[in-house]
């Protein structure tokens, strides 16, 4: 039976885990076999503190596909995302967030929008996000600023599932941010300024079981906030 994608890059971030990878990655191995001729899963471990490590061991002793990158430290969910991106070696590569709030049967979606609109990125928008109101709202102030700012006009900018041209990789070689939500606009934005066209489609988020998130910490919000303004002063 013909697969619907010759070949795919998957990665995973991962900041304290342990408790949901495996279920995770068990999720996306089970669906690359399905759609994709060869397909790699990279677990990004960004210097977690529980047992992520092992885990992501455990299961790459098993599969020949699953690699790990680890950082020593934590460095934040941009760095993760950039280590992932920019070590990904297929033609196609998708990520989804390590928590299981994604459903990877969902790349068939994703995939069919590509074939049919030849588009170089298809991001996903929320159909429900499944997260606090506050995480909401603090979503769409930054959703209306970088909007203003640059005149990204997507649904979701932060949805953590997304397929990507290795094209656009390679085109932007360069993404500045470490911490904080800004890495997948600073990637967007970047995108729309080299004529990449962008598909939307909507996908389904779920109750995070277990952990805890951390993009919602003011820390975070205010770093990514400074380095949107520098952004789009470099830019402007």
């Amino acid at each position: 039976m013909a697969k619907l994608i010759k070949e795919l890059s998957v990665f995973l971030p991962a900041y304290n885990e342990a408790e949901n990878l495996e279920k995770t990655v068990a999720n996306v191995i089970s669906n690359l076999k399905r759609v994709a001729d060869k397909y790699e899963l990279i677990i990004v471990n960004d210097g977690s503190k529980d047992t992520t490590q092992k885990v992501a061991e455990k299961l790459a002793a098993k599969d020949k596909n699953i690699r790990i990158i680890s950082h020593p430290v934590n460095r934040g969910y941009g760095a993760a995302f950039k280590s992932g991106l920019y070590n990904a070696k297929y033609d196609w590569i998708s990520f989804i967030d390590a928590d299981g709030q994604f459903n990877f049967e969902e790349i068939d979606q994703f995939i069919d929008t590509e074939q049919r609109t030849s588009a170089d990125l298809i991001i996903g928008y929320y159909r429900e996000r499944r997260v606090t109101w506050l995480r909401k709202l603090n979503s769409f102030a930054w959703q209306t600023v970088v909007d203003v700012l640059f005149g990204l006009k997507v649904r979701d900018i932060d949805c953590g599932f997304k397929l990507i041209s290795k094209t656009v990789v390679d085109k932007i070689p360069k993404l500045e941010s470490e911490r904080g939500a800004f890495i997948s606009s600073e990637f967007l934005i970047k995108a729309k300024k080299h004529n990449f066209k962008i598909e939307q489609i909507p996908v389904h988020h779920y109750p995070r079981k277990a952990g805890e998130a951390t993009g919602a910490k003011l820390n975070v919000i205010i770093k990514s906030f400074v380095d949107l303004f520098k952004l789009w002063k470099k830019l402007s």
